[in-house]
């Protein structure tokens, strides 16, 4: 019998992002495919790449996701890809007009929150999400320091 793969032999991450956790509150997750050109999957799995400030955007029923940077692989004997371009995103068009319709109706944004290789294919986790004011953010910050405080209380605990 074939042993199953781990999860982590089948999910490689590459990079996740912070920072949109802290700045915007998750409603919803999605995966979704990458259309990559020329040696930009070596550059994700040599250098690496920024989600910092990328995000995605709907026009004309695609989806798009802009400002992901990728490092350039040197060893490439083909012409150099602009390592900030803009990139298809692959979804299903229900997804696509769910997310579109949601974005244009609410005013949320759609955020890349992790990008990965999920078997040998890279994959960006996309999350709707809502911008969170200042005092949202002091709010999650006490919320999580109140809810860490009382992991160590239990485990006091049940150390005894």
């Amino acid at each position: 019998m074939a042993k199953a793969k781990s999860d982590e032999a089948r999910y490689q991450d590459i990079d996740r992002n912070r920072r949109a956790f802290h700045e915007y509150e998750i409603l919803e997750r999605l995966e979704a495919g990458l259309v990559l050109q020329g040696s930009e999957v070596k550059g994700l799995r040599a250098r690496g790449a920024s989600l910092r400030d990328a995000y995605a955007q709907f026009r004309e029923g695609e989806a798009y996701l802009v400002g992901l940077h990728i490092a350039d692989w040197e060893q490439t004997g083909l012409a150099p890809v602009d390592p900030r371009r803009t990139r298809k995103l692959l979804l299903h068009r229900h997804e696509i007009a769910q997310w579109a319709g949601k974005v244009a109706e609410r005013g949320l944004t759609v955020v890349p929150l992790r990008l990965y290789f999920k078997d040998g294919r890279a994959k960006v986790e996309l999350g709707l999400a809502r911008g969170r004011a200042t005092h949202d953010k002091r709010r999650a910050i006490a919320e999580r320091d109140a809810r860490r405080e009382m992991d160590r209380a239990l485990k006091a605990v049940r150390r005894r």
